[in-house]
């Protein structure tokens, strides 16, 4: 068993993208619903617009500096490509897999977007000058990162004047008693072989945290409910998938990842964990 001092984030997404692609789709993210009934990519997309709306994106006009956005964590850069084509503006994703780099890089020469470019770098010390991004957006990735803080210090850091911080992520909605913890431990521990060593902060904490850097909090929604199906969704895309996804993370990874799907429906039900989106402005 990996140690939790030994874990290694980059190197858990090496291993399970291209599993991955198979059964979150090929956003890699969770998708928001308005009925229930859509279907995963149609819902991926939804979740991909809640963060459009809130970033207050729009088309570049001719002649007109494009607008400069940092996506952190950008997964297989599917979100980041879409950005390009659909606004004009220019995206530099930034991960620690290099599976994902490589991902990403390959999707945008695919679609010929020389503006989406993918490097490998840290979200908690990305290297960027300060006031270099018109908007820093983290889709989904913070859970995994040890020092949240330390993230959104380094987003507040590049967004110029007037830029916004964008971010959408699970959520945890209560306090888990120790006594919980222990007894739930197989269950904790099924979650961090399916998803890795994720970490759950509260909406609260994001928005209060943007403020006490500085920032102006626009958006801080709840998308517990929203999400609820994209569960469904998985399940539907390990059941039609089955055959590939154990050859590529075997029989006992695709297992964990339908016991994970239980496990977090239950915790979304329940009040424990689940979902939103905050958006924050740096004021002129």
């Amino acid at each position: 068993m990996t140690r939790l001092e030994d874990y290694d984030p980059a190197s858990h997404y090496d291993r399970v993208t291209e599993a991955w692609l198979l059964l979150l789709g090929d956003e890699l993210h969770y998708g928001v619903f308005a009925t229930g009934d859509e279907p995963l990519p149609v819902a991926t997309a939804a979740l991909t617009r809640t963060m459009i709306d809130a970033a207050r994106l729009q088309v570049t006009p001719a002649g007109e500096r494009p607008l400069r956005l940092l996506d952190i964590g950008c997964g297989s850069g599917a979100p980041a490509c879409d950005l390009v084509e659909e606004f004009g503006i220019e995206v530099v994703g930034i991960t620690t897999s290099p599976v994902g780099v490589a991902t990403a890089r390959d999707r945008a020469a695919r679609r010929g977007l020389p503006g989406a470019t993918f490097e490998q770098r840290d979200g908690t010390d990305n290297g960027f000058e300060d006031a270099s991004f018109d908007v820093a957006w983290a889709m989904e990735s913070a859970h995994l990162m040890r020092d949240r803080h330390a993230l959104l210090s380094e987003a507040a850091r590049v967004v110029r004047p007037g830029g916004r911080v964008v971010l959408c992520d699970l959520l945890r909605w209560r306090e888990i008693p120790f006594a919980e913890v222990r007894a739930r431990r197989e269950d904790f521990a099924t979650l961090r072989t399916a998803f890795g060593d994720a970490h759950f902060e509260s909406l609260a904490y994001y928005a209060d945290s943007l403020a006490e850097l500085g920032l102006e909090v626009e958006v801080a929604d709840d998308l517990t409910q929203a999400t609820l199906a994209t569960f469904d969704r998985w399940r539907d895309n390990a059941a039609r998938h089955r055959d590939a996804v154990v050859d590529l993370i075997g029989a006992s990874g695709l297992a964990a990842f339908e016991r994970s799907c239980d496990i977090l429906e239950a915790f979304w039900r329940d009040g424990t964990f689940g979902y939103g989106v905050v958006a924050a402005r740096r004021p002129a």
